[in-house]
């Protein structure tokens, strides 16, 4: 799969190096009143309630909690893929909580990059393809978004193994191709749940020095889950998720330091 130059090359080399102005400070997420209950068999568990928040557009935040504390919850709510109980959630200009199921798609696939824990990569297409799938999903040709994959991938430094399918791939690979994905349609808001978690210290390292290259180069804003206190520390700001309130780690990152 090769493509040389072409009207789609011009458009993936604009993509990636004409990144939209994006106002550092203004706030991106503004989330207030929030509340998530589910009903389960024992009755109902509320995982936040009057629950208030202000992200800013250019932050990289990291958020730290128990298990089962709702971090990945609140996640899916920032990203569409859940709605709140009750509460309004502003993301990127948009109440995601009134959102139709189709809505929720399209803002997703215009605003949203995700990363998870494990990479969801499709065994049976190529790296270049697997990155070239939200492009494609959101009506772009497929010469053109194999084009744009091809830079991305060249980003993550994966640029000589983009005709490997995620089986020939190392852990580390895998999880760079996910974010390669995450990012192929210039999103201006990346949420990773536990990037890292499913890999050994020095390649969650090179990981997540990734991640902060790239939240830099492309002003992203990034809100980072992670039980990794080290790699919370690298980030502007860290919140625990505590029940149900979001409060400043300020001292669990002293500790995690003295330990």
């Amino acid at each position: 799969m090769t493509e040389n130059s072409s009207p789609a090359a011009a458009l993936a080399s604009r993509t990636l190096r004409e990144p939209e102005l994006r106002v550092p400070g203004s706030p991106i997420i503004q989330v207030s009143d929030l509340e998530k209950t589910y009903q389960t068999a024992r009755g109902n568990l509320t995982l936040f309630q009057h629950l208030d928040f202000t992200v800013s557009t250019g932050e990289l935040i990291a958020i730290v909690g128990q298990s089962g504390a709702g971090k990945s919850t609140l996640l899916h709510i920032l990203g569409a893929l859940d709605a709140p109980s009750a509460g309004t959630v502003y993301c990127v200009s948009t109440n995601v909580a009134n959102l139709t199921p189709r809505q929720a798609a399209t803002f997703r696939n215009r605003e949203i990059g995700y990363v998870w824990q494990f990479h969801y990569l499709l065994p049976e297409f190529t790296a270049q393809e697997n990155v070239a799938m939200p492009l494609m999903a959101g009506g772009m040709a497929r010469r053109e978004a194999l084009v744009i994959a091809a830079n991305w991938l060249k980003e993550v430094g994966l640029e000589d193994r983009r005709d490997h399918r995620p089986g020939e791939l190392s852990g580390g690979e895998q999880q760079r191709v996910a974010l390669a994905r995450a990012l192929v349609n210039q999103p201006r808001l990346l949420l990773a749940d536990e990037p890292t978690g499913d890999l050994d210290a020095a390649t969650a390292n090179q990981v997540f020095e990734l991640l902060e290259k790239i939240h830099a180069q492309f002003g992203l804003t990034s809100i980072v889950v992670t039980h990794n206190m080290e790699l919370a520390a690298r980030c502007t700001r860290v919140m625990r998720l505590d029940g149900g309130r979001l409060v400043p780690a300020t001292e669990t990152i002293t500790m995690s330091k003295q330990i």
